[in-house]
């Protein structure tokens, strides 16, 4: 007796708890708990780059966080685990919600609820009575007659003591709450299937792993890829011109896997259309597919929002990328140490260089033709002529909503090439080149300036030297004062070129004082110190940091200023000495005096300066380039696509009909008046939301049946 007593209650306590999670699970308040978990985890999503190297996060974050941030996939907030399993349970919920409540919604959509008593009408608040000349049955037909003709439902119900009219309208309302829990799921069944939920599936049950290493495409072994019939993908393909691909790269986290396609994609042509800015408005590519089960070769034209569909496939214009280009560069020498050289490669190989007893190696990265600049953020004079200042503020901020007080001039200023150099220690530095000299601005006296770019990690913006060009558009004096600088018979005679023009003849005294000073200036920019012994000399620190750490050292502080002044101007001129000296024995024009020549050696003095710190003994010119393009194609196979649109329409109709629509009943009690003949009416008037149409659309109810029943 016993053990059935306790085999009797423990089934019950099993069902109780059952019927405890599922009432959890239906209930309304977890599954907007859930949603609340998952908007917080799109805003996070949202905020932190997804799929970035783990070296951008750990710069950003710090090594801590970074790591603690990548425990709880938070940088892959889409495809993580917990993400789905919440979003399953949303499903699950919401699925209960809608099982649970729909039966009594369709259940409430029949009923009319007739069997209301006649002293239950005096407790609404919009009530009305009132005598009217038709008996009961009679006044029951015309009113439900009125009633229908206004769009209506009408029931009648006789009853001993009279007639109950009830009518209803609005019934879509309660239809809306269906509709828009229902594409709630929908368009999470929809997320899940098009989402990574299937590719973790068969990396969990079907033995699939993420590919982390290097190598050819066709030597992956078939562990790290996927079938053809996959349900559900989504990937980039990189195609080059005259090429053709049939493998699709799905980003993992720790690596990817390789998703293989029903056909192939070969490229025919890209193609890029520029506006007259030189913006890109149009990416296209010609391509061919090529089908593995029918052979069948299909030309087509992919454009950006103008996908090709093939078996099920999406295959979009996401990008474009060089596709093996063949460049030509040369080697400009930062140190005297270095010869000029041509060096020849590929974007994307290697080739080994040696610096004496340093080895290195030339990692060819990118090459851009077109590069788009803006070179006009300067802000706009408010004073210009004709025009007043408040009118001109006023322009700026009234109209249109991207008018700006920054000048916008973008220009295409040319090709460049990014390169890396690597030591023996796997350390290297990126470097990013421009083939062409830039004006910055649009004075025609101003420094067209090459710019050689550096910078250490991907994370960083680059820093550029900014090499002045000669009145030949090139380098060359620059480079030619840069190994002027470092010999010392050069040095001394741009010295006495300089004190001979600047002091006269007779003045002996003054032209050694000037000749040490200006010496000394030129030693200190070019880096060299005297050591003991005759004509020896050691690298120190140079450019104007040495001059102002001579003079912070040597110089009183109430002097200092007057006294840099006049060494800087000492410098100038032997500098434009050594322009001059460095442009005649090339064979090439000297330089005029004038605004041009000032502005020159104004940058080629904060160049050579500059040019210390940089940190390779070359620098890489772009001598010449074929280009070699590469279209990245997404292709995608969705089949949750059709059912997230369904989804979403519903929401939108399920939104509309529960913002938009009004359920009200109408119940009319009509019973015999036993003083006049007639009948005595009793209305009243409900709503499932209180408006301020209420009332008024109450009063126009009553007097049109009351009226039309007179």
């Amino acid at each position: 007796m016993s053990a059935t007593d306790i085999d009797t209650g423990g089934s019950l306590s099993t069902s109780g708890a059952g019927r405890g999670w599922l009432e959890l699970l239906s209930s309304m308040r977890f599954a907007i708990s859930l949603l609340t978990v998952i908007c917080i985890a799109s805003v996070i999503g949202t905020v932190i780059k997804q799929g970035e190297p783990t070296v951008n996060y750990i710069n950003q974050f710090g090594p801590f966080w970074a790591q603690l941030f990548g425990k709880l996939q938070l940088f892959t907030v889409y495809s993580a685990w917990w993400f789905l399993l919440i979003l399953a349970f949303l499903v699950i919920s919401t699925s209960l919600c809608i099982a649970r409540n729909t039966p009594k919604i369709l259940a409430d959509l029949r009923t009319f609820k007739e069997g209301l008593r006649e002293q239950s009408l005096r407790a609404f608040p919009h009530r009305a009575e009132a005598t009217l000349a038709l008996t009961p049955p009679e006044a029951a037909r015309l009113l439900g007659q009125s009633l229908a003709q206004g769009g209506w439902r009408v029931k009648l119900d006789q009853r001993e003591q009279g007639w109950m009219l009830a009518a209803r309208r609005g019934a879509a309302n309660k239809l809306g709450y269906i509709a828009a829990h229902s594409a709630i799921v929908l368009v999470c069944v929809g997320g899940l299937l098009d989402g990574d939920l299937m590719v973790r599936l068969q990396m969990w049950w079907g033995d699939k792993a993420v590919f982390s290493g290097a190598g050819m495409i066709a030597d992956v072994p078939a562990q790290h890829r996927l079938s053809a019939s996959n349900p559900t993908f989504r990937g980039n393909i990189l195609v080059g011109e005259g090429t053709h691909s049939s493998t699709a790269l799905l980003s993992q986290p720790g690596g990817v896997l390789l998703q293989d396609l029903p056909f192939s994609i070969e490229l025919r042509k890209f193609i890029v259309e520029y506006y007259s800015t030189g913006m890109p408005k149009l990416f296209a590519s010609e391509i061919i597919i090529h089908d593995k089960e029918t052979g069948q070769a299909l030309p087509h034209r992919v454009e950006v929002n103008h996908p090709v569909r093939h078996r099920g496939i999406d295959i979009f214009q996401s990008g474009f990328d060089d596709g093996g280009s063949r460049v030509t560069l040369r080697a400009v020498p930062m140190t005297s140490a270095v010869e000029p050289f041509e060096v020849s490669g590929t974007i994307g190989g290697s080739t080994p260089l040696s610096n004496g007893r340093e080895q290195m190696t030339l990692e060819f990265s990118g090459l851009r033709v077109i590069n788009v600049e803006n070179l006009g953020s300067t802000a706009r004079d408010p004073r210009g002529a004709g025009e007043s200042r408040l009118a001109h503020a006023l322009d700026q901020r009234l109209g249109a909503a991207n008018k700006t007080t920054k000048r916008k001039d973008l220009r295409n200023v040319g090709p460049s090439v990014s390169y890396k150099l690597r030591d023996a220690a796997g350390q290297a530095r990126e470097y990013n080149n421009y083939m062409l000299p830039i004006r910055l601005d649009d004075d025609p006296n101003s420094v067209p300036i090459f710019l050689l770019g550096v910078r250490d990690t991907p994370s960083v913006e680059f820093q550029y030297l900014r090499i002045p060009a000669d009145p030949e558009g090139s380098k060359l004096t620059f480079l030619r004062v840069r190994a002027a600088l470092q010999e010392p018979a050069l040095r001394q005679e741009a010295v006495r070129r300089y004190v001979q023009q600047a002091i006269p003849a007779q003045r002996t005294d003054m032209a050694a004082q000037l000749t040490a000073s200006a010496s000394r200036a030129l030693q200190l920019f070019a880096g060299v110190q005297d050591q003991p012994g005759p004509g020896s000399a050691a690298q120190a620190a140079a450019g104007l940091q040495a001059i102002s750490d001579f003079m912070e050292a040597n110089v009183p502080a109430s002097e200092r200023e007057k006294a840099s002044e006049v060494l800087i101007r000492i410098l100038n001129g032997v500098l434009f000495e050594l322009v001059q000296m460095s442009r005649r024995a090339a064979g090439s024009p000297l330089l005029e005096p004038g605004e041009a020549t000032q502005n020159f050696m104004a940058q080629a003095v904060l160049s050579l300066s500059d040019a210390y710190l940089y940190p390779a003994p070359m620098a890489f010119e772009l001598k010449e380039f074929e280009q070699v393009q590469a279209s990245v194609f997404q292709v995608a196979r969705a089949p949750g696509r059709n059912i997230v649109y369904l989804g979403c329409l519903l929401l939108i109709v399920g939104i509309f009909a529960m913002l938009y629509v009004r359920e009200r009943r109408l119940w009319i009690w009509l019973s015999p008046d036993r003083t006049g003949g007639g009948s005595k009416v009793n209305m009243a008037l409900s709503s499932n939301r209180k408006s301020l149409d209420e009332g008024r659309e109450f009063e126009s109810l009553k007097q049109g049946l009351f009226q039309g029943g007179a």
